[in-house]
């Protein structure tokens, strides 16, 4: 079933920085009905590369879903002024994400992104840390 709009809501964590790293994402219909939750440990890496893999993990799922009206949210203010060009991608480690984000959100017929308060962005941050807590319970 093809699915035309959507809300994904992205979180990257990382204990210490770099350190224990895990990524959440948040998928909700046009009602804002949760649909997906998806969690990934990333090993150790810093807090960026953590916020940008969130959004490739969403990103990823959204497009086999044949999401084409897309509304994405993130609480980290370096990612979304980078995608919208406000800042330039400087540092080596992000630029592959950012252009890996970019391919995948252009497969869109419109989206945005926009920044949230913290607050706003609870249920990701929540799958983000229990991807690094399942993974420091299982060692």
């Amino acid at each position: 079933m093809q699915r035309t709009e959507m809300w994904l809501y992205v979180d990257g964590a990382s204990r210490g920085n770099p350190g224990h790293a895990g990524a959440g994402a948040l998928i909700c219909d046009h009602d804002h009905t949760p649909l997906f939750r998806l969690k990934r440990y990333l090993g150790k890496t810093t807090n960026n590369v953590a916020e940008y893999k969130a959004l490739l993990l969403g990103l990823r799922k959204v497009v086999t879903l044949g999401v084409k009206d897309l509304h994405v949210r993130s609480d980290s203010e370096l990612l979304v002024r980078q995608l919208a060009g406000i800042y330039k991608v400087r540092n080596e480690a992000l630029l592959p994400l950012y252009f890996s984000a970019l391919k995948l959100l252009q497969q869109m017929d419109h989206y945005d992104v926009v920044h949230i308060r913290r607050e706003k962005n609870e249920e990701a941050d929540r799958l983000a840390n229990l991807a690094i807590d399942s993974h420091l319970q299982r060692v």
